[in-house]
C-alpha cells in the first residue's frame, strides 16, 4: 500500500475489502493529516486527532498519547496552523489526553480542557496503581516504556450532556458507558461529522480486555444508536481511518451495535439458564456477517473476552464451578495431578503431543507449576506459548502468550 495513500482512499479500499485490515492497521500511527469535511480536520495517529477550525480557535477532539503527541501535533500543523482554543478529551486513556502543554506553547495561551466528570477519578486510580498498569502495557503492547505519573486535569468538566459554542460554531458532548466508564462522543452539526473516540476503532469492539477494568457492551451498543441516528456524514474513529458518507456511517455504527446486542443477548440468556461461564464460552459467538466485516475483525480485542467481561459484569467472579469458589492453590493442584500422570516430565511430553493449544496449555501450565525449576519444562513452555502467540489474530491475545513464553526462556 503506498505510504501517500489518502485518508479517503484508504477507508473505501478498507471497506470494499480491497485491501484487508491487517495492511492499515488501525493502531499503527500515520501521522496524516487531512481535511475531513468544511474547516474541519482529522490526524490519524496511534490515537487519532480531530481539530474544528473556528473563529477563535481551533476546537481539538482528543490531544495524543503520551509518547506521540509531538508527532501527530506536528503533522496537524501540515493541514492547519490556527492556535488552540478548546480540547475535549474523549476519556482518559493516555493514549488520548496528553500533549496539550505543546498546543498552549505555540499559542501562547491556555488552552481549555473539557471531559467527563469521571476522567480525574480515572487518573487517581492510575496514580495508585501504576506498576499495575505499566505491567499490563509492558505484556499488551510487548513494551517497556514507562507509564506516566503525572496527568494534566481537566479545566471543566460535564455529566451527562454539553452544548459548547466557540467562535461561531457548536460542539455537542455526550457522555456514555462504553470502553471506559468517563467517554464523551461529540457531535459538529454544521460539518456533520461525529467523534466517536474508542467505541469505533475499526475492530471489534475494544469492551473485553482481559487485563482492564470493566466495561459495558450494552451501553456502547446504545450509544453507536444514538450517533447512528444524527445521520453523520463523516465519522472520525478513535483509531483507524475516517468513514465518509451518510450510508457508510449508518452501515458501520449499526453493524457495531447488532455485534454487541447479539453478544450480550445471547450471554444474558444464558445467563438466565443458570449456564456456567465455561459453557456460555463455548457457545456465544457474534453473528458471522458481522464479524467478517472489516470494522469489526478481531485484531486486537476479541468477542470471547467481551463474553467473560459480560458475564462479570452481570454475574461477578465466580465462574459457576464449585470447586473453584475456594479454590486450591494453583500450585498445590499442579503437583497433585502430576504425581497422578506419572510425573511433571509427563504432563509436559503430552502437552507437546496434543493437537490442541488450548489443552496443550492447559498442560504445560500444570508442569511448570509442578516443577518450576525444571529447565526441559521451561523450554517447552516457551516453545508452546510462542507458537500460540503467532497463531493468534488479536494483539491482546498475542501479547500475553509471547509474555509468557519470554517468561519461560528467563
Amino acid at each position: 500500500m503506498p505510504a501517500m495513500t489518502s485518508l479517503r482512499e484508504l477507508s473505501t479500499s478498507l471497506l470494499s475489502g480491497a485491501i484487508p485490515i491487517e495492511r492499515a492497521y488501525p493502531m499503527a500511527p500515520r501521522f496524516q493529516a487531512e481535511p475531513v469535511a468544511a474547516r474541519s480536520y482529522f490526524v490519524a495517529s496511534f490515537a487519532n486527532v480531530a481539530a474544528f477550525d473556528t473563529d477563535d480557535g481551533l476546537v481539538l477532539v482528543d490531544t495524543g498519547s503520551f509518547l506521540l503527541a509531538e508527532r501527530t501535533r506536528a503533522a496537524l500543523r501540515g493541514a492547519i496552523a490556527a492556535p488552540a482554543h478548546t480540547a475535549i478529551w474523549t476519556h482518559g486513556h493516555v493514549d488520548h489526553c496528553f500533549g496539550v502543554e505543546l498546543y498552549e506553547r505555540e499559542a501562547g495561551r491556555a488552552v481549555r480542557v473539557i471531559a467527563h466528570e469521571a476522567v480525574p477519578r480515572r487518573f487517581a486510580r492510575y496514580r495508585l496503581t501504576r506498576g499495575w498498569n505499566q505491567a499490563i502495557n509492558a505484556r499488551q503492547f510487548q513494551s517497556a516504556v514507562e507509564f506516566p505519573s503525572e496527568f494534566r486535569a481537566p479545566d471543566e468538566v460535564f455529566e451527562g450532556r454539553r452544548s459548547l459554542d466557540v467562535g461561531g460554531r457548536r460542539f455537542e458532548l455526550h457522555h456514555a458507558l462504553g470502553e471506559t466508564d468517563d467517554h464523551t462522543w461529540v457531535w459538529v452539526p454544521d460539518a456533520g461529522v461525529v467523534c466517536t473516540g474508542d467505541l469505533f476503532i475499526w475492530a471489534s469492539p475494544n469492551c473485553g480486555n482481559p487485563q482492564k477494568v470493566q466495561r459495558f457492551p450494552r451501553e456502547w451498543a446504545a450509544a453507536l444508536r444514538a450517533m447512528d441516528a444524527l445521520g453523520a456524514e463523516v465519522l472520525c474513529p478513535g483509531h483507524g481511518v475516517p468513514i465518509w458518507g451518510a450510508d457508510d456511517v449508518h452501515r458501520a455504527l449499526d453493524d457495531t451495535a447488532s455485534y454487541l446486542e447479539s453478544l450480550v443477548d445471547q450471554v444474558v440468556a444464558l445467563m438466565n439458564r443458570g449456564a456456567p461461564l465455561d459453557e456460555i464460552v463455548a457457545r456465544v459467538a457474534p453473528p458471522a456477517e458481522l464479524a467478517a466485516r472489516p470494522y469489526l475483525s478481531a485484531v486486537y480485542d476479541e468477542p470471547e473476552f467481551v463474553v467473560r467481561n459480560l458475564y462479570r459484569l452481570y454475574g461477578g467472579w465466580w465462574d459457576g464451578n464449585p470447586a473453584h469458589l475456594k479454590p486450591a492453590p494453583a500450585a498445590d493442584l499442579a503437583r497433585e495431578l502430576a504425581s497422578l500422570a506419572g510425573g511433571a516430565a509427563a504432563l509436559a511430553a503430552r502437552a507437546e503431543a496434543i493437537a490442541d493449544p488450548r489443552l496443550a496449555c492447559e498442560l504445560i501450565e500444570l508442569a511448570a507449576q509442578a516443577a518450576p525449576d525444571d529447565d526441559a519444562i521451561r523450554a517447552a513452555r516457551a516453545k508452546l506459548y510462542a507458537a500460540r502467540a503467532g497463531s493468534e489474530r488479536s494483539l491482546m491475545a498475542r501479547g500475553i502468550f509471547a509474555t509468557a513464553a519470554a517468561g519461560s526462556k528467563k
